[in-house]
């Protein structure tokens, strides 16, 4: 009896019980019903070559890659590709798709190495690339230069005599020692033509020493929680005067917010005479100046910035039927490329959205 028990146990009852073992591994495995995995965007082939449009979930379960059923799988795609107010279905290539995310219908290859676009009214950020990574922002630095500065002014029309302790380099020089200037014009200089000598005149025209300067321009980022901006000097020559795409687009809209900013900023060229009669004419950097209004698109405000380790950079403001939003480009190749990506980017942008 005991032998017919063991034959039983072991022909009958212990393939059942491996079978059951066998399929239970499988389903905990194997199961697109069961299992999700994360996928990190930033971590795909060609990550530096395309932008995304941010609101995706990065929970995406097996099946929805492999096309089955995604409405069912995809835990939250809301927001991810936006076409006509509806999200896409996720197809089989949806890994690779995840890098080459469109605005809208448009796929959008941002060859500058960090970019952003943020709507003014949500400071939503609606397209980015490398958004939160550092980087030198070169002249850009002047527009938390004027902000900082309009808590200092002295008055715009106190006169100011130019010392050779002002010269900075990197550019043209249009001021010499002895000018005697307004404050007016020495803000309309550094803003219109980026002159670092106006930049630093004007500080000295405050009772802040530079040091104190650029501390208090620290300071205002820390109030306005921009933690990863930090200023070395208020203009930008220093390589490690660093912001991010997202802080920049920020401390942007505020700056711009300030009419005489937005104004000087909007100047194409600007022009003074000395106390001593010599005429000073300054041109504005930004080429798009020359290129708004367009298609019902009009500029706002902005500032260039270049360096070596920075590349060509270039933040604007832009608004269409009262829609306001801000671009940043940073790191293009060319001064041409960061003007023609931004009017890329922008007629994408409120084409789509």
């Amino acid at each position: 009896m005991q032998k017919i028990l063991r034959t039983i146990l072991i022909f009958v009852l212990f393939p059942i019980s491996f079978s059951l073992i066998f399929t239970a591994t499988y389903f905990s495995f194997f199961s697109p019903e069961i299992n999700t995995f994360i996928v990190k965007s930033n971590s795909l082939k060609d990550k530096d070559k395309f932008g995304k449009v941010l609101g995706a979930s990065e929970v995406i379960s097996d099946s929805a890659v492999n096309n089955e059923n995604p409405k069912k799988d995809v835990t939250s795609i809301q927001g991810l590709i936006l076409t006509e107010g509806k999200p896409n279905n996720l197809t089989s290539g949806s890994l690779k798709e995840l890098n080459n995310l469109k605005i809208g219908k448009t796929e959008f290859n941002l060859t500058a190495k960090i970019g952003a676009v943020m709507d003014c009214q949500s400071d939503n950020i609606i397209f980015e690339k490398n958004a939160d990574q550092l980087w030198p922002i070169a002249s850009i630095t002047k527009l938390v230069t004027a902000l900082v500065f309009l808590d200092y002014n002295p008055g715009w029309e106190k006169i100011y005599e130019i010392k050779s302790s002002d010269k900075r380099e990197g550019g043209r020089i249009y001021l010499f020692s002895g000018d005697k200037v307004k404050v007016k014009d020495l803000f309309y200089f550094s803003l219109v033509g980026s002159d670092n000598t106006a930049t630093i005149a004007l500080i000295n025209t405050t009772d802040l020493t530079e040091a104190e300067f650029v501390q208090k321009m620290n300071e205002k980022m820390q109030r306005l929680d921009l933690i990863n901006t930090k200023f070395i000097d208020p203009i930008g020559l220093n390589n490690n005067n660093v912001s991010t795409a997202k802080e920049i687009a920020k401390f942007t809209k505020i700056a711009l917010a300030n009419k005489d900013i937005c104004q000087a900023s909007l100047s194409k060229k600007y022009e003074f005479t000395t106390l001593a009669g010599r005429k000073k004419v300054i041109y504005n950097t930004n080429e798009l100046l020359n290129k708004y209004p367009d298609k019902e698109i009009n500029l706002i405000g902005g500032k260039t910035g270049h360096m070596e380790a920075a590349g060509y950079c270039l933040v604007s403001k832009f608004e269409n039927n009262s829609h306001e939003i801000i671009t940043v480009v940073l790191g293009a190749a060319s001064d041409h490329d960061r003007f023609s990506l931004t009017q890329r980017l922008v007629d994408e942008v409120y084409k789509n959205f």
